[in-house]
């Protein structure tokens, strides 16, 4: 063994015999689904003061389509974008897509799987690892292998089409897609070395109470990206978000699940104040999260 690499591993063992091994820090990030009023320049000041290294963007100002926000919408734009995050040590996570891959119509499926190939190609220009589709829905209209099929066809067709570029895509466990063997099931037809999945739990677990310690394993091998968030249930199997730690949702156990399973992602805050209005303000709970965060 050489000198240095004996030293190294030497030091190592010292300070765990010492209990001062250093801990793995979580790599935090949190969604702009959590901010819709906040400019880009505010969500990178309020990212690198409460201690987060990456953003996953789902909408800049209530600008859903991400080719159209500010910080993207031009080459300039681009360039300024890539020098604020490379300054300020922040990387992008993930780029949030509303394609949804369940759509029969030709025009509506095109329009959706267009959306999903803009991002891509996005994401490249800006070295993010991801973006995020929707399988989505079971509409009542349309036999359920059809529609399987279809989520099916659509995850391929974007693999493909990231096939020579550094992004995966990824289908977020939700809408109707949320039980662990029917995810199982659509991401072995996909069967796609481009294609993963985002692991929501709360998504999962407030229609199908399947326990985290059941689904991990099942989904282990393609979660590549973890939202996290809290909530309570309330009447009507309606969600009710809360703070972290202040809801009923089994986070702990995930976050639990996820690092003994040897996760690397981040594990990003989304927060639905977009679409949930009555909920905290961003600057309570995206800050209230890394503390939550720092006591797991």
């Amino acid at each position: 063994m050489k000198r240095r690499t004996f030293i190294q591993q030497s030091s190592m063992a010292s300070l765990a015999l010492l209990g001062r091994m250093p801990k793995e820090k979580l790599k935090l990030s949190f969604s702009t689904l959590g901010c819709p009023e906040w400019s880009f320049d505010q969500i990178v000041k309020f990212a690198v003061q409460h201690g987060y290294s990456g953003l996953e963007i789902r909408g800049i100002q209530k600008e859903m389509d991400l080719s159209k926000a500010a910080p993207f919408k031009s080459p300039e734009a681009l360039k300024e974008t890539l020098r604020l995050m490379r300054d300020n040590k922040l990387v992008f996570v993930n780029l949030g897509a509303s394609a949804a891959m369940h759509h029969a119509a030709p025009a509506t499926r095109a329009k959706n799987l267009d959306e999903a190939k803009r991002l891509t190609d996005l994401a490249e220009q800006l070295s993010c690892p991801y973006i995020r589709v929707f399988p989505d829905h079971f509409p009542k209209d349309q036999d359920r292998e059809k529609t399987i099929e279809l989520m099916v066809s659509g995850l391929k067709e974007l693999g493909d089409y990231a096939n020579n570029t550094s992004v995966t895509v990824l289908m977020e466990t939700h809408g109707d897609l949320v039980y662990a063997d029917d995810i199982v099931n659509v991401m072995q037809l996909a069967n796609h070395k481009k294609v993963a999945l985002v692991y929501d739990m709360v998504n999962m677990w407030r229609i199908t109470r399947e326990a985290p310690g059941v689904v991990y394993p099942k989904l282990k091998s393609w979660i590549r990206h973890a939202h996290i968030k809290d909530l309570n249930i309330v009447e009507g199997n309606k969600p009710s978000y809360v703070l972290l730690g202040k809801g009923e949702a089994p986070v702990k156990e995930t976050i639990e699940l996820l690092k003994k399973g040897g996760y690397k992602g981040f594990y990003s805050f989304e927060w639905e104040k977009l679409w949930h209005p009555e909920i905290a303000d961003p600057e309570i709970a995206i800050a209230d999260y890394v503390r939550v965060m720092k006591t797991l």
